[in-house]
């Protein structure tokens, strides 16, 4: 059980606390008014993380039990996936920095998570490494806890630094280093993925 939250620290922490959509949306506006007003849109969004992680879950764990095959699909799709992530890191720029026209809320955050289709897929794919055959409430629980407060404490990261770290990385030299650095995570992850199938 260790080794599982070990392991699926390391596959989320590129993928939460590189620069991405929802983190870019919290340092935006917590470069604009201050941390403190991003924290219902946050809260509001991790709400939404969890119940939509959770639900994602246990769809994923009655498929496995009836079609074992589509479960292994799944798994080699999401390896490509990460592959491909860690692909576009590496060809990636510098930062564009986001503006809020407005202080966000509670509702805000959900509908952020909710219209996010990279949420479902990154869901989708960290289930189809991590469930495996053991389909439990307790395991699917505990993933999508882990899952949750690991994107939580991103986003909090991000607001709270937001306009230094986006200053910082508008530098096209800054940013490639970062984009490197990330993509390389991901590379890494996406062969100890493939190490797990044989």
């Amino acid at each position: 059980m260790l080794e599982l939250i070990i392991a699926l620290v390391f596959f989320l922490f590129p993928l939460a606390y590189s620069p991405g959509p929802g983190n870019m949306f919290f340092a935006a506006n917590g470069a604009r008014f201050g941390f403190k007003p991003t924290v219902p849109a946050n809260i509001g969004y991790h709400i939404a993380t969890w119940i939509v992680t959770f639900a994602i879950g246990i769809g994923f764990a009655e498929v496995a039990k009836n079609y074992p095959n589509f479960f292994l699909y799944v798994s080699y799709a999401g390896i490509f996936y990460v592959l491909y992530l860690a692909w576009l890191f590496f060809k990636a720029g510098s930062i564009d920095k986001e503006i809020a026209s407005r202080k966000i809320n509670f509702w805000d955050g959900v509908i952020l998570l909710v219209l996010n289709p990279k949420a479902y897929v990154i869901i989708s794919a960290m289930f189809s490494q991590f469930l495996a055959f053991n389909s439990s409430i307790a395991l699917i629980t505990l993933i999508t806890t882990i899952f949750t407060l690991n994107n939580l404490l991103a986003f909090c990261l991000w607001a709270y630094i937001g306009d230094r770290l986006l200053y910082r990385f508008r530098n096209a030299k800054n940013a490639r280093i970062l984009n490197i650095f990330f993509g390389a995570l991901l590379f890494g992850v996406a062969i100890w993925m493939l190490s797990k199938l044989n």
